[in-house]
């Protein structure tokens, strides 16, 4: 995309610097023109008039022909080919590009057509034997063209920049919306495995380790209060309104540690060790004020 870019950018200046020279265009094709005619002229005057007559007008077919000799012409032309040819390199370039990004460009055209421009850089291609004025009309017809595909160019690459930036949008959102779906499916699986006794027990486990350092004798202990309070269910509720699994009373004291207390063991299980800790020090301690007095 960069060649393509900066070789449009070469034909379109190109292009550019040349409109001074066709805005000069129609002088020189009259003068060239006039020159023919009086050069004809000429002819028959230097037959029936004098000397004087002739160089007179000489004088008068350069003065009309213009300050701008063959080889300028030749020059402007070899110029303009040479625009000629970075634009269509720079249209065939992209032509490329679009077809194989497949990308939908919606209303706007799929292709540069080169077809007239090719005709006159091939025309320009015989400048070397061709009459000045014949190159001189060749030579704007080449220009125009060029502009013309420099152009279309410039809105095909803005067509194709859009539909990429497009498709790297929705791409980003497509793999943004599969990630959450991802993690949306991972934290139910989560939720559903923790949900369980056994599920509950793991998690409890992990929790009194890594939290507060109790190994598993610290573990028997709350495995056996919490078998008594709840069998781990984290839906257990009684009738004096303790809830979950470390029975809670209210239920809603959870909430200091989740708004999902009443639906997540794992938070009900954060709340409850941290009760434990805080009151009692230790699951063995909780369980041995559970065994004397029938409640912790």
């Amino acid at each position: 995309m960069l060649q393509n870019t900066r070789a449009l950018r070469r034909a379109s200046a190109a292009a550019s610097a040349r409109s001074d020279v066709t805005g000069r265009r129609p002088v020189l094709i009259f003068a060239a023109a006039g020159a023919a005619l009086l050069g004809i002229t000429l002819t028959v005057g230097v037959v029936s008039s004098p000397a004087a007559g002739s160089e007179n007008a000489v004088q008068a077919v350069a003065q009309l022909a213009g300050p701008e000799p063959l080889a300028k012409v030749a020059d402007e032309a070899s110029t303009s080919l040479v625009a000629a040819h970075a634009a269509v390199d720079a249209a065939i370039d992209l032509n490329a590009q679009v077809v194989l990004s497949g990308l939908d460009l919606g209303d706007s055209a799929t292709a540069i057509d080169t077809g007239e421009l090719h005709h006159d850089i091939n025309a320009l291609d015989e400048r070397a034997v061709m009459p000045g004025m014949l190159l001189t009309v060749l030579t704007a017809d080449a220009e125009k063209e060029t502009a013309e595909v420099v152009e279309q160019t410039a809105t095909l690459q803005a067509a194709l920049t859009a539909a990429q930036e497009k498709k790297a949008a929705d791409d980003a959102a497509k793999a943004a919306a599969e990630q959450a779906a991802a993690q949306a499916a991972a934290a139910a699986a989560a939720l559903a495995a923790v949900n369980t006794p056994d599920g509950a027990r793991a998690a409890a486990r992990d929790m009194a380790a890594s939290q507060y350092g109790w190994g598993d004798d610290q573990f028997q202990c709350l495995n056996s209060l919490w078998n008594k309070e709840s069998s781990w269910n984290y839906q257990a509720y009684n009738p004096s309104g303790a809830t979950g699994i470390p029975q809670a009373l209210p239920g809603s004291k959870m909430a200091s540690s989740g708004s999902d207390w009443a639906t997540n063991a794992a938070t009900q299980i954060a709340w409850g060790l941290g009760y434990i800790s805080s009151v009692y020090g230790t699951p063995c301690s909780a369980w041995g004020h559970s065994q004397a007095t029938n409640w912790y």
